[in-house]
């Protein structure tokens, strides 16, 4: 089999940050990389639950939902990916995420679509871990240019 895109970039060489994952036609995936990679440090099923469910609303509620293709979590557990159009920009991509954590670190109430009806383990969420959980993010996005959403940008950088 052939080896895919992601499983090609050498995780050791970045660390928390948002970079440009792969481009298919009109199609951005963005890696939305919350924890280092192989770093000892992951989230919380229950927390990366609640963080997919909160991101996700805020996502596809937003100016540019009609450009918001997928928000998903990585199944290593160290971060989210988001697929978007290309009628959104970087700096758009670069700013909704920076939003959807803020609104994440601050969000206090009912974690929307939490019921047995709407979720599949609606059981399994967090939501003190997640709002601690997108701090380190949001703290890296501040400043965040499209440059730096190349990995390239990063190699040979201490994280």
């Amino acid at each position: 089999m052939e080896k895919i895109a992601s499983f090609q970039v050498d995780h050791t060489k970045f660390g928390v940050g948002m970079y440009i994952s792969r481009i298919d036609g009109d199609i951005i995936t963005y890696d939305v990389r919350m924890v280092k990679p192989n770093g000892g440090t992951y989230i919380s099923n229950p927390s990366l639950h609640t963080i997919e469910h909160l991101f996700a609303t805020y996502a596809r509620s937003s100016e540019v939902k009609d450009g918001v293709i997928y928000v998903g979590p990585m199944g290593c557990r160290t971060g989210f990916y988001l697929l978007t159009r290309d009628s959104i920009s970087a700096e758009r991509a670069i700013k909704l995420v920076r939003d959807a954590y803020r609104f994440i670190a601050d969000f206090d109430g009912e974690i929307p679509g939490c019921t047995v009806v709407e979720c599949g383990n609606y059981l399994e969420h967090d939501l003190e871990a997640a709002r601690r959980d997108v701090l380190p993010l949001l703290e890296r996005l501040e400043g965040y240019t499209p440059e730096m959403l190349e990995y390239s940008w990063h190699f040979g950088r201490s994280e």
